[in-house]
């Protein structure tokens, strides 16, 4: 039965790094068609609604008031929803528009540094982190020069877009670490999505100019980023990190990555180069040696019966 459990739980992980992976290609493809905030405020939206039923399934909404929340610890749950919100929004947004100037394989890749930038963060809040974090740490960043930075030391405008982005990423990991542990997950999700959306919408009016027919051609990418990379594969990371060993976790959404470059290549026609490559596997390969530093004591994963997961709490930028 644990081994059924298991096996279905790093199913659902893989499955979840695909569809985020794709979801380079989405985002790039709906780039065409509409700006940035209204592809962003579509797709949060999207993604809010598909995670609003669950609520009720989290909360016990006939005692929600006397039993799980008092007024002030509401309030505390909102102000870090719109707090996770304004994080993710400038993330995303940094991305989606990065993403214009850049190709989908390398912007996953340099999305997934939020994995080597947080221990770096940890550093500077007090948190130090392990060896082989910062050595993951320096192996990406050489793999970033690989990847984007040219021979006159230049650096593409999508992908120094895509880097701004994956450093807010780092820090909504550690804000939604700190926050997760303290509130509903998936109330706290879809807070954060709504205010991401919200904001979106509010920067689409100010600075984008969009009709109707724009939308409707973005429909797919939109629809694609909405529903199944911020709604479905959220909820699927949730329930298979249940039953999941987190180095294993940490590995398989680490493909992440792997599945943007796939994605790409399959449906835009992308190429990399050798230099490129051997970019992507430093990076690769320093994400996951800074995913080393989670702890392999096996009696320790269990707590009241149930497996411990201490895998960092994965940032929604690439979704």
């Amino acid at each position: 039965m644990m081994k059924s459990r298991l096996f279905r739980a790093n199913v659902l992980l893989l499955l979840t790094a695909l569809i985020w992976g794709f979801a380079f290609v989405a985002q790039r493809v709906g780039m065409n068609y509409i700006g940035p905030f209204t592809f962003n405020a579509l797709r949060f939206t999207l993604g809010t609604l598909v995670l609003l039923p669950f609520i009720f399934y989290e909360l016990d909404l006939k005692n929600w008031r006397t039993h799980h929340f008092s007024n002030i610890r509401l309030r505390s749950l909102v102000l870090g929803g719109l707090a996770a919100g304004i994080v993710l929004f400038s993330g995303s947004t940094f991305q989606q528009m990065g993403i214009v100037f850049t190709t989908a394989g390398k912007a996953g890749f340099i999305t997934g540094l939020y994995v080597v930038l947080v221990p770096i963060l940890g550093y500077f809040i007090h948190k130090p982190s392990s060896l082989q974090a910062w050595m993951g740490a320096t192996l990406a960043i050489i793999g970033l020069y690989f990847l984007s930075v040219t021979s006159d030391f230049s650096i593409n405008k999508g992908d120094l877009l895509v880097l701004i982005g994956a450093f807010f990423g780092a820090i909504h990991v550690q804000l939604i670490g700190w926050l997760s542990t303290r509130f509903p997950v998936i109330s706290l999700a879809m807070l954060q999505f709504l205010t991401c959306a919200i904001l979106s919408l509010l920067s689409a009016l100010l600075m984008e100019q969009t009709d109707s027919t724009a939308i409707y051609q973005a429909i797919i990418p939109i629809l694609y980023g909405g529903l199944f990379s911020v709604g479905i594969a959220f909820t699927l990371q949730v329930v298979a990190q249940r039953d999941a060993h987190p180095t294993a976790a940490a590995i398989l959404l680490n493909l992440e990555s792997v599945f943007a470059a796939l994605g790409g290549w399959l449906f835009l026609n992308e190429i990399l180069t050798l230099r490129n490559l051997i970019g992507c596997a430093l990076i690769l390969s320093g994400m996951l040696l800074a995913q080393r530093q989670l702890k392999l004591d096996f009696p320790k994963l269990f707590k009241k019966g149930k497996m411990k997961a201490d895998v960092p709490f994965r940032s929604d930028l690439a979704v």
